[in-house]
């Protein structure tokens, strides 16, 4: 065996136990690509994830040129290059040298730093089977094109990647279904306990108020029942939060229902069509039951109008009420638990929350996500 056959088998089964390591999917490409660098010719090298719309995002890079890294890697991240147009029409499909990039290309010519004698890169698909993720490129100092051992040990280490992404995925797939599962079960045992008992606690506070002839007997027991009916609305939308029934009709029906259960006019407008992956769908009920939960508990009224947009980027959810409205004050920073709930959640997928409200003139939650 040559010594450089065995150096890249080596190199190979570092990677893989690196891959092999649980983490998170940035951490762990970031950790192969330095590997894969230090053990092999190639001097620097991106990785860019694109999605189901060919929408690009640079998601590791390691010793990039000086051009490139310019302003927060802004010629990698803007204009075109031929791996991810050939990537977006699944042309490409193995590890292949790129004749020109013009991503490059316009680092170089705006002159904003030393591209350390990088004009050329190879590229290669991150993919497991027929899921496709993205691609990793890699290139060298004056180097125009790779060898055909180069690009198949290239290819080798983007199976790796592949198969280590769609691991990650599924672990987290599972994690997350055992998560639904647990509320689930939660939302089972509070329904077949705590909500039983609150409503045995109201039939008992109904039949207290037609035995007795006392008046402020009366008046205790009509106030036990009040707040017991209180509790019985408030745990029923817990249970909700738990398990949100209603969600397999659609994502306006399970907003319906909900608000119907606090016993609120929801006024519903809707442009575009209503179709996202289910993270998205059930950040937006998420985030729909938070502000609506805030309307009953704090406006002071049982309406509320809610705007759904949808574009061919992002989606604008409005949630709006006239009711007493509230201030914060931006010295010191601090939301309620629903707000920053709502701003958690939206952020969690990459998305924003704001909100303008006045006394007296209500409140208007404003959520936009992309997807």
């Amino acid at each position: 065996m040559r010594e450089n056959e065995h150096s890249n088998i080596s190199i190979l089964k570092e990677i893989a136990e690196l891959l092999n390591e649980e983490t998170e999917i940035v951490t762990m490409l970031k950790g192969a690509l330095i590997k894969f660098l230090n053990g092999t010719n190639f001097e620097t090298g991106w990785i860019f994830f694109i999605d189901a719309k060919g929408r690009s995002e640079l998601v590791v890079h390691e010793n990039l040129p000086e051009a490139l890294e310019y302003n927060n890697c802004h010629y990698l991240k803007k204009g075109g290059c031929w791996c991810v147009s050939r990537y977006r029409n699944e042309e490409l499909k193995k590890a292949s040298n790129i004749i020109e990039c013009q991503r490059i290309e316009s680092a170089i010519a705006a002159n904003v730093g030393d591209h350390e004698g990088i004009t050329h890169h190879a590229t290669v698909p991150l993919q497991s089977g027929q899921e496709r993720f993205g691609v990793l490129n890699v290139a060298s100092k004056d180097t125009v094109r790779f060898s055909e051992e180069e690009l198949a040990l290239l290819e080798s280490v983007a199976f790796q990647m592949g198969s280590a992404i769609k691991r990650i995925l599924l672990t987290k797939q599972e994690q997350e279904m055992a998560l639904v599962k647990e509320r689930n079960r939660l939302a089972r045992d509070l329904h077949d306990s705590v909500n039983q008992l609150l409503f045995s606690v109201t039939l008992t506070a109904r039949a207290g108020i037609e035995m007795t002839d006392d008046c402020e007997v009366k008046e205790t027991f009509k106030e036990i029942q009040h707040l017991t009916q209180d509790a019985l609305t408030e745990m029923r939308a817990l249970i909700w939060q738990l398990r949100p029934k209603g969600l397999e009709n659609g994502l306006l029906e399970a907003i319906k229902v909900y608000a119907e259960m606090l016993g609120l006019k929801l006024h519903v407008t809707v442009s575009g069509v209503l179709q996202f992956p289910s993270r998205i769908e059930e950040t937006l009920f998420r985030v729909a039951q938070e502000a609506l939960n805030n309307v009953r508990r704090h406006a002071g009224v049982l309406e509320a109008a809610l705007y759904i947009t949808v574009t061919s980027t992002d989606i604008l959810l409005v949630i709006r009420d006239e009711g007493r409205g509230f201030v914060i004050d931006n010295n010191t920073k601090l939301l309620s638990m629903g707000l920053q709930s709502i701003k958690d959640r939206a952020k969690s997928v990459g998305g924003t929350a704001d909100w303008v409200s006045e006394i007296g003139k209500g409140t208007e939650l404003l959520i936009r996500l992309p997807y």
